[in-house]
This record gives structure tokens, C-alpha cells and sequence, in this order.
């Protein structure tokens, strides 16, 4: 594992538990020798894990959309930083420098790239780990809902638990090292989901 991308908030959030999780996913990361790949911004967590890695030595590359690289002030002290020109670009080459990916906590723009990314593995787009740091058990309405969406069978079983979940860093990048995926969704009659 050589690089992670992270997806969180261009914000704090409302605990400061947040921000300690942030840390401490960017303190291991450095540890493991593994680079950061985020969205850019200097701000919120996303500028608090970059700014944790870049301060104990590690690699930090962002990637930003034009039309948010003043509203999120990026981050000029990066190891690299790419400007592309749209949304759908920022996520296409965060999804191509990653080895996996990690959700920390954020807002509809950390669902939505979560989401996607998880989409892509049951397609068998990428077959890279994915995490969800479940700090101050900020994702456990989504763990529900992924429950939901398996009972009510709009995802198979295989795919109920494509996201790797802990509330400890080094636990969930422990994960990711014995990660397999599974087979890619298929499309069946509902009686065989």
C-alpha cells in the first residue's frame, strides 16, 4: 500500500473527535510510509490530515478543482498538487493515485465520493480497499443503511461489507492489507440475491 486517498470535510465537524481522528489517520500514515491523496484544500479536516503528514515528513498529494481552489484555499505546501477542471476529474485522479481509500468524517460531498467509490468496486471498476474511520461513530447511520439496502435486497451479500470499518487508523490500514475483494455484482433474480 503506497498510497491512500482520503475523503472527509472541508470542515471540522461539531466534535473535536473529528479532528483527533484526522491526526491520527495522517500520523499513521506517515508511520507506514504510505502518501496521502485528498482533495486539496487547506482547510477543515482535509487540510488537518494533510497537514499532520506533511509536519512528520510524510507525502501529501491534492487534487482540486478549479473552481475550489480559492474557495477551499489549496494547500501550496503540498508534495504535489493538481488542478483539474471539474469534479468528476478530481475524483477520477484521486481514484487513479490510490491504493485504497478512507472516508473520515465529512459532509454530502465525503457520501457522494464514498458512494461512487463503492459503486465501482461492486462493478469491478477498481478492486482497492475501502474504509470507513468511524470516528466518534460518526458512520453508523450509514452502516445501517447499507444493512437496509442488503435486507431489502438492492445489494448483494457479497458487497454488504466492501467497506472495511474502524474507529482506529491503524486497525483499518491493518485491514487493507489482508484485503480481498469479491466478485463483481451480477445481476440475478431476486430470489438468488
Amino acid at each position: 500500500m503506497k498510497r491512500i486517498t482520503v475523503f472527509c470535510g472541508s470542515s471540522m465537524g461539531a466534535s473535536s473527535t473529528y479532528k483527533e481522528a484526522a491526526i491520527q489517520l495522517g500520523k499513521e500514515l506517515v508511520k507506514q510510509e504510505i502518501t496521502l491523496v485528498y482533495g486539496g484544500a487547506s482547510v477543515g479536516l482535509m487540510g488537518t490530515v494533510a497537514d499532520t503528514v506533511l509536519q512528520a515528513g510524510g507525502q501529501a498529494i491534492g487534487v482540486i478543482p478549479q473552481m475550489l481552489e480559492e474557495r477551499e484555499i489549496s494547500n501550496l505546501e503540498l508534495t504535489e498538487l493538481h488542478i483539474v477542471d471539474s469534479m468528476h476529474s478530481r475524483k477520477a485522479k484521486m481514484a487513479d493515485l490510490a491504493d485504497g481509500f478512507i472516508a473520515l468524517p465529512g459532509g454530502a460531498g465525503t457520501l457522494e465520493e464514498f458512494a461512487e467509490i463503492f459503486t465501482w468496486a461492486q462493478l469491478g471498476v477498481h478492486q482497492k480497499p475501502i474504509g470507513l474511520l468511524n470516528a466518534n461513530h460518526f458512520f453508523d447511520p450509514l452502516i445501517a443503511f447499507l444493512d437496509h439496502m442488503y435486507t431489502e435486497k438492492f445489494m448483494q451479500e457479497r458487497h454488504r461489507h466492501l467497506a472495511l470499518v474502524d474507529e482506529d487508523p491503524a486497525k483499518l490500514i491493518e485491514k487493507f492489507h489482508s484485503y480481498k475483494p469479491p466478485a463483481i455484482k451480477t445481476y440475478m433474480n431476486e430470489d438468488q440475491i
